[in-house]
């Protein structure tokens, strides 16, 4: 995103005047979340005297700092001490645009999960694949999520937004790099994995085009 990023952080750039943060922390309120964890790394400080702690949203945000970036999984390992979850917590990658997104029916998924098969490690949003990457990520069958085609599985983008359980992260040192999907990989070999189809508005701000096209979009 250079030069965009280069004094400003990537989820604090702006889609019809809103931050990518504003429209994430805005529907994580109407769905009924009051506790929020937001790691940064490159610029976070100006995340956090953007938006300071969350009362504006009516939510309380708690931030994660890292000194240097951890990767995805890295930096939700570093972040849990403060989220303190039970169990199944929800996260949404910072530098996605989704601004219909079903917060209160993945909540209840959570819910479900907690209930009937707690012994899920995730589950993950799924995105018909963009443009910009047309290969997709993992296979979709039902409501199971594998690396592996098969009979009737689609394969689709993941979204960078999920529902993970704590154990996930169990084996992760505290402080240390770590990816996503060598987690979830594993996960998926022991059919740990559950997952669903999103067809709603989603897109991966990910060139200054794609930014400069959302903005000239109808809302």
């Amino acid at each position: 995103m250079r030069p965009l990023t280069d004094d400003l952080p990537k989820p604090l750039l702006s889609i019809h005047n809103k931050s990518l943060l504003a429209w994430h922390l805005e529907a994580l309120a109407q769905a009924g979340i009051s506790q929020v964890v937001i790691n940064h790394a490159w610029l976070g400080e100006k995340i956090e005297a953007t938006l300071g702690n969350g009362q504006q949203y009516g939510i309380r945000i708690t931030y994660s700092p890292e000194g240097t970036a951890l990767e995805t999984a890295g930096g939700i390992c570093k972040a849990l001490p403060l989220l303190k979850p039970t169990d199944y917590f929800l996260v949404i990658n910072g530098d996605v645009y989704s601004p219909k997104l079903p917060i209160a029916s993945l909540l209840e998924v959570a819910k479900k999960l907690r209930a009937q098969n707690p012994g899920m490690l995730a589950h993950l949003l799924m995105v018909p694949n963009p443009v910009q990457h047309p290969q997709g990520d993992f296979y979709l069958r039902g409501s199971q999520v594998s690396q592996q085609e098969s009979a009737g599985a689609e394969k689709l983008t993941f979204s960078g937004i999920g529902i993970y359980h704590k154990d996930l992260f169990k084996d992760l040192v505290l402080g240390s790099p770590a990816k996503l999907a060598p987690l979830l990989m594993a996960a998926m070999e022991h059919n740990k994995v559950s997952g669903e189809k999103y067809t709603g508005p989603w897109h991966d701000v990910g060139t200054p085009q794609r930014l400069q096209e959302l903005n000239a979009a109808d809302e």
